[in-house]
């Protein structure tokens, strides 16, 4: 496999001294695990946030199955991941994503919805400009993943809105989850948290 595509960057792992496991959402691949030799260094480590829009090139080392990533930056997601509520909010989109999906597997509706709601976390004046495409994501992955369709509040109430966010966890946790639930939740939980201090 070699390619070159624009991608979200969703986890990134350190392994060994100095690299990293990157894992990618591509609108046409899917998300693809990867290793960026130098990850862990000052230059790259800012352009391996979740959240980052990056242009990576793919391709396979020989003698091994996970392909080696070049990759340079796009967009960058670095300036919100300061801000608590914002930072909640990136890590749990790309941490559910890189947990949840399967490896290779285009979801082009997923990925324009990652960036869209990526986009609108960074610049809506406040959570209630993006809480509805957060639960709108999370329905949208529990339809593409074969979960079934979830109905959604159209209530522009901000309780409405918590209460909706709320009743999409569990079948989350339940249903792509179900086997890495407590490290992935974690991250949902901190986002719930921040989300109930908004009056």
């Amino acid at each position: 496999m070699d390619l070159r595509t624009p991608a979200i960057v969703c986890a990134a792992r350190p392994h060994g001294e100095t690299g990293v496991i990157l894992r990618l959402l591509s609108e046409d691949h899917g998300l693809v695990a990867s290793y960026v030799a130098g990850g862990r260094g000052r230059n790259l480590r800012p352009v391996l946030l979740p959240g980052n829009l990056v242009e990576a090139e793919l391709r396979v080392r020989p003698g091994s199955q996970l392909p080696s990533a070049r990759v340079e930056l796009v967009a960058s997601r670095g300036p919100w991941l300061t801000e608590p509520l914002p930072a909640a909010a990136i890590t749990w989109a790309t941490t559910l994503t890189a947990s949840a999906l399967p490896e290779r597997q285009p979801f082009p509706a997923l990925h324009q919805a990652l960036t869209a709601l990526l986009d609108a976390v960074c610049h809506a004046p406040s959570a209630r400009g993006w809480l509805p495409g957060m639960t709108a994501f999370e329905a949208l992955l529990l339809r593409e993943l074969g979960y079934g369709a979830v109905e959604r509040s159209a209530d522009p109430d901000w309780n409405a809105q918590l209460a909706a966010f709320d009743k999409l966890g569990p079948l989350v946790a339940r249903y792509p989850l179900a086997d890495r639930r407590s490290d992935v939740m974690a991250a949902r939980a901190m986002l719930r948290e921040r989300l109930g201090r908004i009056e």
